[in-house]
């Protein structure tokens, strides 16, 4: 049997990168050219390396910076002193009150990012020094394939300005492009179940989009996601169209209050990751049955850890669960699959943006999905290794591309000079 030696952390790597995101649609405006994402390396004294991925925004990434020197000799397993760490070492004076004071706020939530980035890179080292894969050290995987869902948006043909080659995709705006990027992505690869991201142009339109799609994929489940977008009495109208149609209904409405009236209007199975986001909105939701399943987000909630912490607790309430995803490496869709591997609460396919990059820092290629799943590796850790001259390559990459933070509405705004972002807009 192994024995698990005492390590000590040597040195942790941040790295932030760029990746070429295509000119997708939502609530809040239109992707920018690039997504960034911030690329962890963390070095025990043993020679293991831990891996992790997480937001590359530079209020993240520069606490992410700030950090990593401050954890080097400290113990790999000692997640307390980790958190203590990231709070003294990346929050004002001021924001650690806001942490301490308001579970909730802006700066509590910053801290779980932060955090929860450096727990989940641990978590990969602590795997591989252990020898066993990621879901293992999670407590053991439940399956060994994790199913995603085909995730469509509305979309531009290409980024205006042309700041590089059109995507394989083209345009989808209206019913008939989504129901040809569906066919696209079903086909390649595989996917059961479909979700729309919506939210972008007449809610009546984008219901006739999700119709259109039932009758091209009679059997494969559909959901629908406004991100907040729509008014109560709009998302009431809409289900009236949908309803029967729906595996589950994403943020409709923009407040968790709007979102209980729904659900008593309605019935039907209301699914979100934006009204339920922390420990006291989870107590809120308990009290008012407003949200029936919650989309984990191991970035957004602290890590491994509270995310499993947050599936427990969805159990005891009777909450189900699917997960969120945003533009991501393969680092992160690796990560995504561990977990849920791990976690026999999960009821969905989860979902993810991969498909959608072009571009990725993995040794050996990206990510493979097999009839729409992604099968659980059983090498150490995350099952997968970082290409050097690819992290590199897009290292160089972000240092051109000029974002620093992301703001889809001022993307907008370069085809639509008078967008304002709003919610609920319909």
């Amino acid at each position: 049997m192994n024995t698990f030696r005492a390590a000590r952390i040597t040195a942790v790597r941040i790295t932030p990168i760029a990746l070429k995101d295509p000119p997708l649609l939502n609530a809040s405006g239109v992707h920018q050219p690039f997504a960034l994402r911030s690329i962890i390396e963390i070095d025990s004294d043993d020679g293991a390396v831990g891996l992790g991925e997480t937001y590359g925004d530079a209020f993240i990434l520069l606490r992410l910076q700030a950090i990593a020197p401050h954890l080097v000799g400290a113990s790999p397993l000692d997640l307390h002193a980790v958190a203590a760490t990231v709070r003294t070492q990346a929050f004002t004076a001021v924001e650690q009150s806001e942490i301490a004071q308001s579970p909730g706020s802006a700066a509590a939530r910053a801290f779980a990012k932060v955090f929860g980035a450096f727990e989940a890179a641990l978590a990969d080292l602590c795997a591989r020094r252990e020898g066993v894969p990621l879901a293992m050290w999670l407590g053991g995987p439940v399956r060994d394939r994790v199913p995603y869902s085909a995730y469509l948006f509305y979309k531009f043909a290409q980024h205006i300005g042309q700041p590089y080659e059109a995507d394989r995709w083209g345009a989808a705006l209206d019913a008939e492009g989504i129901v040809r990027q569906a066919a696209q992505m079903v086909d390649e690869f595989g996917f059961r179940s479909i979700k729309l991201k919506a939210g972008v142009f007449e809610p009546e339109l984008e219901a006739d989009a999700l119709l259109a799609l039932r009758a091209a994929f009679a059997y494969h489940p559909l959901r629908i996601d406004p991100n907040g977008n729509w008014s109560l009495a709009t998302a009431q109208r809409i289900a009236q169209r949908l309803g029967s149609e729906l595996e589950y209904y994403e943020d409709p409405v923009p407040t968790l209050a709007d979102m209980a009236a729904l659900r008593s209007l309605t019935g039907l199975e209301l699914a979100t990751n934006m009204v339920v986001c922390d420990v006291a909105e989870l107590r809120e939701n308990v009290r008012t049955g407003a949200v029936q399943t919650i989309l984990l987000d191991h970035h957004a909630w602290g890590g491994f850890r509270a995310t499993r912490e947050l599936a427990a607790m969805c159990r005891v309430f009777g909450m189900r669960l699917s997960m969120h995803s945003n533009s991501h490496a393969g680092i992160s869709l690796m990560a995504m699959t561990h977990l849920a591997a791990s976690l026999p609460e999960l009821d969905y396919a989860c979902d993810t943006h991969y498909p959608w990059q072009s571009e990725d820092l993995l040794k050996g290629g990206p990510v493979r999905f097999h009839d729409g799943a992604v099968m659980l590796p059983t090498s150490p850790g995350l099952g997968v290794d970082i290409d050097q001259g690819l992290l590199g390559a897009l290292h160089e990459q972000y240092l051109r591309c000029g974002i620093r933070r992301r703001d889809d509405a001022s993307e907008m705004r370069k085809y639509e000079p008078g967008f304002v972002k709003r919610k609920p807009r319909y």
